[in-house]
Parts: C-alpha cells; sequence; structure tokens
C-alpha cells in the first residue's frame, strides 16, 4: 500500500511540472513562425483624387476661373509630392494650358502628363483639373499582441519593424515612390557616372578643391 500511494504521488507531482510547458507550448502553437526579417506590417499607400471642372471662354478660361483655381489648390493645400494633371479631352489650347500653369508654378508645381480616369466624363466647354494626393500609412502599428510571450524558435514579434516603417511611411515625400520607386525606364551613364566624374576632376582636398577653409574669428 505504502509503494502504491508513492507511486501516485510521483505521477502527480510530474503532472503539475508538465502543466507550466504544455501551457507555454499552447500558446507558442497560435502564434505564426516569423523566421525571416521581413517585418509583418508593410506601408500601405492610399490616393485620393480631388477634381475642379473650369469654364472655358473661347481658347482660354472663363473670366474669375483663374481665380478659383487659385483659392481650391490653396484650400487643398498642395504641396510637392501631389500630381495635378489637367484633362481636357486634348482640345485646349497652349494658352489655357499656359493659365494653369502659371498658376502652379506660382506654387513650385508643374502639370503632370499623367491624368488619372475619374468617374464623370468632362462636360463640353470645361477643363477638368485633378489633383491626385497619396498617403502612406502602417495600418496594426504598434502591435504589442505577443510582447510577454517566450519564444524557442528564434522567431520575430509581430511589432518588429514597425518603427523603421512607420518613420519611413511618414517621412517619404512621394509616397507612390514606395510602390514602383523612382527613377526612368531608362538608364543615361552620362547621369549616374555625374558624382564620379565631378569627385575625379576635383583637386585634391590640400589644394583647396574640396576642403572647407576654416577661418578664425579673427579673420586669418
Amino acid at each position: 500500500m505504502r509503494a502504491q500511494g508513492t507511486n501516485t504521488m510521483t505521477k502527480h507531482n510530474l503532472l503539475l511540472a508538465l502543466t507550466p510547458a504544455l501551457l507555454l507550448g499552447g500558446c507558442m502553437g497560435n502564434q505564426p513562425a516569423r523566421r525571416g526579417v521581413e517585418s509583418v506590417h508593410q506601408p500601405v499607400v492610399q490616393r485620393s483624387d480631388y477634381v475642379l471642372d473650369l469654364q472655358v471662354a473661347g481658347d482660354r478660361l472663363a473670366s474669375g476661373e483663374s481665380q478659383r483655381l487659385a483659392g481650391w489648390l490653396d484650400g487643398l493645400r498642395v504641396e510637392f509630392g501631389d500630381r495635378i494633371g489637367l484633362d481636357d479631352q486634348g482640345s485646349s489650347s497652349a494658352m489655357l494650358r499656359g493659365q494653369v500653369s502659371g498658376t502652379l508654378a506660382a506654387r513650385g508645381l508643374l502639370i503632370s502628363d499623367e491624368v488619372p480616369i475619374t468617374a464623370a466624363p468632362v462636360a463640353p466647354g470645361t477643363v477638368r483639373v485633378v489633383v491626385s494626393r497619396m498617403k502612406a500609412s502602417v495600418p496594426g502599428c504598434p502591435d504589442w499582441e505577443h510582447r510577454l510571450d517566450t519564444t524557442f524558435e528564434s522567431a520575430t514579434s509581430p511589432n518588429y519593424g514597425c518603427a523603421v516603417n512607420r518613420n519611413l511611411a511618414a517621412m517619404v515625400a512621394r509616397p507612390e515612390d514606395l510602390i514602383h520607386g523612382a527613377g526612368t525606364t531608362t538608364t543615361d551613364p552620362a547621369t549616374s557616372n555625374r558624382a564620379i566624374v565631378a569627385y575625379r576632376k576635383a583637386t585634391s582636398t590640400g589644394g583647396g578643391g574640396t576642403a572647407v577653409k576654416a577661418e578664425s574669428a579673427g579673420g586669418r
């Protein structure tokens, strides 16, 4: 009887010792295996299009439409990164495009060659100015869902990379560059090697080529 009681007690203690491990294993089994350095939450780019139809009188904008365009652009607070197109169905004159270009140039912007497709067609006797604005964000960050869990698989947490990706989304000047990058379809060696050529042609720093001359307060 004594041996049987000792055996029962040993099994009971063994089950108590294995319970935390079983619970931990169950918690870890619910987590996906994130063994790489790719973060779970990635930047997402959203685009919003704003349209304004302007009346045309002959080969130029109607009276007061330039002022209305300027007020509309100021209300949207257009800035670098906004893409502004002119949807005129190919019928606007050089003078009309010059008026719109001048209004944009006063704000440091240019007319884009690409015009997004809008829902309604352009009515006769009008031209449409389309402002496309993109915004980058990282949904789901920060993510501290499993911050207290222990992993034995060298896996990263769901919050891994959130800080870097959120800072990147906040600082990028043109959010669309996160989708397809910036640059042209062709490569010009003269452009890509310009910095190298300038460096090679510059005189040595000892000769005052690229060195910054330090002057004392006395002007020596």
